[in-house]
């Protein structure tokens, strides 16, 4: 819960906006847009409608701030585990159990990816959002290419190998281990479909 501070009489309740985002981005993931109501965000961020449209604009508005924050944090971690002083094999990994561990980490089952879950029923009916996800779609592509065609500089990928295919190969996999992890995957099974992933992308790289 956002913790209350103390005010004059009169003034407004403050609230921590990292904190009322991170609580509107877990409901929204658990729930879907659709099914996410305005007063359960008000419950979820512990502040009633009037501060939420103030703070944050209408439910749409505050929706696009969520996402935009799950991207965020999802930045700086693939920043971090795919950092180029790494070899290629272990940063995949990396990134792979990274992404594992958030798809399982819903309350009462694995929640997938906060993207995958609820943009892409919303970008059916709206361009806007529907252009903003391909472009983080192919930013991805992009990123995980640049990331293995270093690799097949440092010999970690077969010579014969093509670092753009492979990372749109590596980008699918993500998708797929979001959705097995939303539709009950156990982290096992999970594991599996990640090391096959790895296995083919770094063909010569030492197990």
């Amino acid at each position: 819960m956002i913790q209350k501070v103390q005010r004059t009489r009169g003034r407004p309740r403050s609230y921590d906006r990292e904190v009322a985002l991170t609580s509107a981005m877990n409901l929204f993931w658990e729930r879907g847009y659709a099914a996410t109501s305005l007063d359960d965000l008000s419950r979820a961020m512990d502040m009633n409608r009037p501060s939420i449209y103030a703070a944050f604009g209408d439910k749409q508005a505050l929706y696009k701030q969520a996402l935009e924050h799950y991207r965020a944090r999802v930045r700086a971690a693939m920043k971090e585990v795919l950092d180029e002083g790494r070899p290629l094999r272990e940063a995949l990994r990396d990134f792979y159990e990274r992404a594992i561990e958030m798809y399982l980490s819903g309350e009462s089952s694995g929640r997938g990816c906060f993207i995958i879950g609820t943009a892409l029923t919303e970008s059916v009916a709206n361009p806007e959002l529907r252009t903003s996800l391909a472009e983080g779609f192919r930013g991805l592509d992009r990123l995980l290419s640049a990331r293995i065609a270093l690799g097949k500089q440092r010999d970690e990928v077969d010579a014969e190998a093509n670092p753009e295919e492979l990372g749109k190969v590596a980008s699918a996999m993500l998708y797929l281990l979001a959705i097995q992890a939303r539709t009950g995957a156990t982290r096992k099974s999970l594991r599996a479909t990640m090391n096959a992933a790895v296995n083919s992308i770094c063909s010569r790289a030492t197990a």
